[in-house]
C-alpha cells in the first residue's frame, strides 16, 4: 500500500484554477496551485509591475497591483485551453485605477505545469 499522493495532471490543475477563479479566490488559486518557485512573466510595456521569482515576489506583485486600485467594477475568467504541459484563458476587469480613471483590461494568460504545480504564469496585454 502506498501513501503518495497522486500528482495532478495540467487539465486538473487548469480545472482546479478554473472552478476558484470564477469565484474570485485568487489567494487559494496562488496558495493551492502553484509551485513555491514559480516565475510571473509581464510584458516589457507593463506599468509598474515586473517579472519576478519566487511566491512571496508573487504575492508581493499581486499586493503592489491591488494597491494601484481605486476600485473594482467587475471581472471574468474564461474556461482554460490546454495543451501538453501549458494551459491558457482570457480573463480581465473592469477597475478604476488611482489616477487613472475607470478601464477595462484584457489579457491572455498562459500557465506552465511540472509535477502538478503551476511553475510559471506569463501574461499578454
Amino acid at each position: 500500500m502506498s501513501t503518495m499522493e497522486a500528482v495532478m495532471t495540467t487539465q486538473d490543475v487548469a480545472n482546479r484554477f478554473n472552478e476558484l477563479a470564477q469565484t474570485g479566490q485568487w489567494e487559494q488559486i496562488q496558495n493551492e496551485l502553484y509551485a513555491d518557485n514559480a516565475v510571473s512573466i509581464e510584458p516589457a510595456h507593463s506599468q509598474g509591475l515586473q517579472t519576478v521569482e519566487g511566491m512571496e515576489a508573487i504575492r508581493q506583485k499581486g499586493k503592489q497591483f491591488g494597491e494601484m486600485v481605486e476600485e473594482m467594477h467587475g471581472g471574468y475568467s474564461n474556461e482554460p485551453i490546454v495543451a501538453g504541459n501549458h494551459f491558457s484563458l482570457a480573463m480581465g476587469m473592469d477597475v478604476t485605477m488611482k489616477g487613472m480613471g475607470r478601464m477595462k483590461m484584457d489579457e491572455i494568460a498562459v500557465y506552465e505545469v511540472k509535477d502538478g504545480k503551476i511553475v510559471k504564469e506569463q501574461f499578454f496585454y
